[in-house]
């Protein structure tokens, strides 16, 4: 049987994303893994990368958990997505403490400047963004497969990626500007809003992961 873990390292909305993957997997032969332990991560057919929180105390998380190693062999190796922190987490820096990170997609992740803007309804930007985006799928991908472009997805979010390489950033929306909503490189992909809270487009995207064979 083919196994999906999603990495618990303390710093993640885990039972959500992991309710929302074994939903999508029901039927389909794959088993889900809360995975506690880097033998489970090691051991898995593919990795979901969640994260909550502020990126340094995600980072510092990862390492103590043991689960750092694991996660890049992951990525090195086998199919990785990403969610939320879990996304920023791949690049290689934040400003957010700074904090260094995981260095699997090329740039940094910078925090939203908006103080005094304005939206079209009069109202004021707010930091994080909380609510529903629409998101432009910017560059074909396997995991966009039967999703409309254009679909909205939940965010909740202080900060965002900016890639080095624009071929990386696949899903881009606007919030006070254009900025990069998902980003994908060989065997990942990740996403900055959370696919487990956007009903059925975000099912969507779990389901073209377990399916998606890079």
């Amino acid at each position: 049987m083919k196994t999906v873990a999603v990495v618990d390292y303390g710093m993640g909305n885990l039972r959500s994303v992991t309710q929302a993957v074994m939903h999508v997997a029901s039927g389909s032969g794959v088993e889900v893994v809360w995975a506690r332990r880097p033998e489970e991560v090691l051991a898995a057919d593919r990795v979901v990368l969640p994260g909550q929180g502020a990126m340094r105390d995600c980072m510092r998380e990862l390492h103590a958990s043991g689960m750092h190693a694991a996660v890049l062999h992951a990525a090195a190796h086998k199919p990785l997505m990403g969610v939320c922190v879990g996304m920023q987490m791949l690049l290689d820096r934040s400003e957010e403490g700074p904090t260094e990170s995981l260095g699997l997609i090329p740039g940094e992740v910078v925090r939203f400047q908006l103080a005094g803007r304005h939206q079209a309804d009069g109202s004021r930007f707010k930091v994080p963004q909380i609510g529903w985006n629409q998101v432009r799928q910017s560059r074909p991908h396997p995991v966009w497969a039967g999703v409309e472009d254009g679909s909205w997805f939940y965010f909740v979010h202080s900060y965002y990626a900016r890639t080095s390489d624009a071929r990386h950033s696949v899903g881009e929306a606007d919030y006070g500007g254009g900025f990069t909503a998902a980003v994908a490189r060989d065997n990942i992909f990740a996403t900055q809003f959370h696919p487990e809270k956007s009903a059925q487009a975000g099912l969507a995207l779990y389901r073209n992961f377990l399916l998606w064979n890079p």
